[in-house]
């Protein structure tokens, strides 16, 4: 399936900010509509919004809760409401484990015996599932014919990270799940792969984060490159489903499902990460045994 873009829709969570920002305007380019699914927006992407308007696509925002079911539902029913069809879903709001939500602060922040579950996981894996249940709902109830899912998942899926395991469990989890719905395009012309982006400067890269890496050997894959080749899994016929596509600086590549040598190159390494997983004991002496 090599799906143009040109008059379709698109729902897209955390399309507030970040790479999924970038892929709102590339849509917007590409001919699409969208479905701005968010907790709030950041200034550029109000102007994005804002643009929009006057323009032949739009772009409408709806404010979204994506660890709540009734919400997440309400955002696919109001792009049938806004657009009166849906294409594609890409459900990219995801957090980078945060002190609110880390394995290490332990019955602190949001993970707390009353809350029962895990925030990182609920946003980062229960979240893009139900996404994808929803999505494959909508595409078969309205006949198109076709459908696009794209997970947003990360080089973290073939590492071990220490200080945020959370995050790395949430990414492994989301390359295998992409890849046990591969047959649902040969059979349903419903698409669903993945993009593993390497270090992307984000808001979610916040200033815990920031000190891991080392701006003289590190560096940043593009958020615009990200994009594209989210558009590339879309729009390209040999981007089957259960593809997970990898992005560093200078390379784009498929993972394997098996015996894959790994993340190389610019875009990919993390040169404090050692220091920062010493730190772990730390946190550990302070949250736990007590």
């Amino acid at each position: 399936m090599a799906l143009n873009l040109q008059g379709k829709t698109a729902l897209v969570t955390g399309g507030g900010s970040g790479i999924c920002l970038e892929l709102v305007k590339k849509l917007l380019e590409e001919g699409s509509n969208v479905v701005v699914v968010d907790l709030g927006l950041r200034p550029e992407a109000e102007e994005v919004v804002k643009q929009s308007s006057s323009g032949p696509v739009k772009a409408k925002f709806i404010k979204t809760d994506v660890t709540k079911w009734d919400q997440l539902q309400a955002s696919f029913d109001f792009a049938m409401k806004e657009f009166g069809r849906l294409d594609i879903v890409v459900p990219g709001a995801g957090v980078f484990e945060p002190p609110w939500s880390n394995f290490w602060h332990f019955n602190t922040g949001k993970d707390t015996i009353a809350s029962s579950s895990y925030q990182t996981l609920e946003i980062n894996v229960t979240h893009p599932i139900r996404a994808t249940q929803l999505a494959i709902d909508y595409f078969l109830r309205q006949k198109l014919g076709h459908g696009v899912v794209v997970i947003v998942a990360s080089i973290a899926a073939q590492l071990a990270l220490m200080p945020t395991p959370m995050y790395a469990a949430s990414k492994h989890a989301m390359s295998g799940f992409t890849r046990s719905l591969a047959d649902l395009e040969p059979k349903l012309n419903i698409r669903v792969n993945a993009v593993a982006p390497g270090c992307v400067k984000t808001p979610l890269w916040t200033t815990d984060k920031l000190v891991w890496m080392d701006e003289e050997t590190d560096a940043w894959v593009p958020a615009e490159k990200v994009a594209q080749t989210m558009i590339d899994l879309i729009t390209k016929k040999e981007n089957v489903g259960g593809t997970v596509l990898e992005v560093g600086v200078d390379l784009v590549r498929p993972v394997h499902e098996l015996n894959d040598p790994g993340p190389s190159g610019r875009g990919h390494t993390v040169g404090r990460l050692a220091a920062v997983s010493n730190d772990v004991f730390s946190l550990i002496a302070q949250n736990f045994g007590k």
